[in-house]
């Protein structure tokens, strides 16, 4: 792991935040309580077992069982599959408020058993975010929680949940490892708030970052200041699809672009007001590449890739929907992860709020 920069250590964490793989099964781990980001040698014990399906029932109270709490106290951050074991790992936060803890655990595919993941005694790197948002930040990121946080409003015949945090805990809303960089997508504290930094790997000093502006279609302006909510590295990496809240689709193209330039993205879609995307993965069906969407408001939401590139920019507001897409039956996933070229691995909450893992075929999205 030396190659990568890492060294042996402690990792203090102060906030469970996104996470994603990078090369050699390397974690990457952010804390917007630190404004750092973590790479990790979690050395996986998993010999492979390939890319069969995975699925596990109340996958929540496993967990809090696991960690000596109630399903109730843990929150569900993130979650990333290991690139060659193809083990889950879960980015929680165990209990609520100032008592809550962040955990990073393992659930081995070949028997669904949990472990958590040792901090102290290894391999890694850290970087810092020097454009964070400071802790004493008076600015807020309004967000659709998935719990019973936040306050209550009605949207038309919707009771919807709105909840308003400082703005450094959306310093880093999402990531992604692709050819070399590290693409971190959140908040800075500039005017110009919402960016995508591009930090190379193994860590070096030197990080290119972009401030982002987009046109909004459900609020009919151009805005600057509202972070990815998730993306997906696109087009072999040359560009990526972002998601925001109330829900436009974003391409942004990343060759060419110049460190600390403002970016104008691409609007390609509107999947309605009120709504939150989640996650987003890409996968290949009958030869054709698509567009996954999780989100708070619909089912799995498809896209062909092939619409998404034929697609005008939307700059209009209110009406237009921009791109064709599918909505399918599956409700309530808030997580997506790819296990080979087959499957799409699930982490979806029932009714009752109960969490759970399943795989679904790519060939029935």
């Amino acid at each position: 792991m030396s190659t990568y920069g890492l060294q042996a250590g402690s990792v203090e964490i102060m906030s469970a935040g996104p996470i994603t793989f990078g090369p050699a099964g390397i974690l990457f781990l952010a804390d917007n309580g630190t404004a750092k980001i973590f790479a990790v040698d979690v050395s996986d014990p998993g010999s492979g077992v390939g890319s069969d399906p995975f699925d596990l029932e109340n996958v929540d109270t496993a967990v809090a069982s696991f960690l000596g709490c109630e399903a109730p106290d843990l929150l569900i951050r993130d979650m990333a599959v290991h690139p060659t074991s193809h083990n889950v790992y879960l980015s929680v936060q165990r209990g609520r408020g100032e008592v809550g803890r962040a955990v990073l655990v393992r659930i081995d595919r070949r028997d669904g058993s949990i472990s958590d993941i040792p901090l102290d005694d290894v391999a890694f790197s850290e970087m810092t975010i020097a454009d964070a948002p400071a802790e004493d930040d008076e600015r807020l990121d309004t967000t659709l929680p998935l719990g019973p946080e936040g306050e209550e409003f009605q949207f038309g015949e919707r009771t919807i949940r709105l909840l308003r945090r400082p703005v450094r805990t959306s310093t880093v809303t999402d990531m992604a490892y692709t050819d070399g960089f590290l693409l971190v997508a959140g908040l800075s504290n500039e005017e110009f708030s919402s960016k995508l930094r591009r930090v190379p790997f193994p860590f070096r000093q030197e990080i290119d970052d972009n401030s982002l502006e987009i046109f909004h279609v459900s609020h009919g302006k151009w805005e600057t200041a509202a972070p990815i909510r998730t993306f997906v590295p696109y087009d072999g990496g040359r560009s990526i699809l972002a998601g925001y809240t109330c829900t436009p689709v974003v391409h942004f193209p990343l060759e060419g672009l110049a460190p600390g330039a403002k970016t104008v993205g691409r609007t390609v879609a509107e999947l309605g007001a009120a709504n939150q995307p989640l996650d987003m993965i890409t996968f290949a069906q009958n030869g054709e590449d698509h567009l996954l969407v999780a989100n708070s408001a619909h089912g799995l939401i498809k896209i062909a890739q092939r619409d998404i590139d034929a697609q005008a920019p939307l700059t209009e507001p209110k009406e237009p929907i921009g791109v064709p897409r599918e909505v399918t039956d599956h409700q309530g996933v808030i997580g997506l992860a790819n296990i080979g070229d087959e499957h799409v691995l699930a982490l979806h909450v029932d009714g009752d709020g109960h969490h759970h893992l399943s795989s679904l075929t790519t060939s029935s999205l």
